[in-house]
């Protein structure tokens, strides 16, 4: 352990917060170091942080303040930083073997271009509460797991199944040859979201902010789903929209 050394500049990901580090302590991801800034107030959530570190084997920097300030990438630290090598995302493949070993029908997110880490990471935190398998993004022009999306998660990015794909209309054809069907969430969906056989396996896909599910992944989805609207504004946003559709699932599922 290190002692107000400067410690090196952080260009790997990293999980910033209190809550988001232990949770990603207790999902025993690959860490490898924390920095946490001396003089850290330390209660229950802190001393369990420090005890999970310990029995990994996971070094601990202590800096001053302004140092791991100038180190965070989110600038919300709460004086405690886990530094993660390159992040590692998973096949699509992989996300239908998760269903598959917990004897269910698989349920994941395909993100058609959602470019704000922040709903990536609300969707990320809305798929793990309801039991969901994992997310599907493009390579490009999206946000991918970052820091920001890994705060914004609740620590869900940790150890939910990710999968980064280099085309998002050809995966769906290929989702659908697996069994799957494709349901996009659009303004002007053939059928209401609550009419929707959602207890097959399904994967959902979300549209970006500003664009909606693209005409070409639009065209290869088995079905489309609406959620209506009934004040003034025409849509909800993206991570609202995966949020009302994926407890619809759990509901249907639920009681089936």
């Amino acid at each position: 352990m290190s002692r107000y050394g400067r410690a090196r500049k952080v260009h790997a990901n990293t999980v910033e917060g209190r809550r988001a580090v232990l949770e990603a302590l207790r999902a025993e991801r690959n860490i490898d170091r924390l920095l946490v800034a001396d003089g850290i107030e330390v209660g229950p959530q802190m001393q369990e942080i420090f005890s999970l570190a310990e029995n990994a084997g996971i070094s601990v920097e202590h800096l001053q303040r302004r140092e791991l300030d100038r180190q965070s990438q989110t600038k919300k630290s709460q004086g405690v930083v886990a530094v993660l090598p390159d992040t590692r995302y998973v096949s699509v493949e992989d996300l239908i073997f998760e269903a598959d070993h917990r004897s269910q029908a698989p349920l994941i997110a395909v993100l058609d271009g959602i470019v704000d880490p922040h709903n990536l990471g609300a969707i990320a935190r809305t798929m793990d509460a309801a039991g969901g398998h994992g997310i599907i993004i493009p390579e490009r022009r999206a946000a991918g797991i970052s820091p920001g999306a890994i705060r914004a998660s609740a620590g869900a990015l940790m150890h939910l199944p990710v999968a980064r794909v280099v085309n998002i209309p050809r995966t769906i054809e290929y989702l659908n040859t697996l069994g799957l069907q494709t349901v996009a969430l659009t303004a002007d969906g053939d059928t209401d979201y609550t009419t929707a056989d959602l207890t097959i396996p399904t994967a959902i896909v979300v549209g970006s902010e500003e664009k909606g599910v693209a005409r070409l992944t639009q065209e290869r989805c088995t079905a489309t789903i609406s959620i209506p609207m009934h004040g003034q504004l025409a849509s909800l946003n993206a991570s609202v929209s995966a949020g009302i559709a994926l407890y619809e699932a759990v509901r249907q599922r639920g009681s089936n």
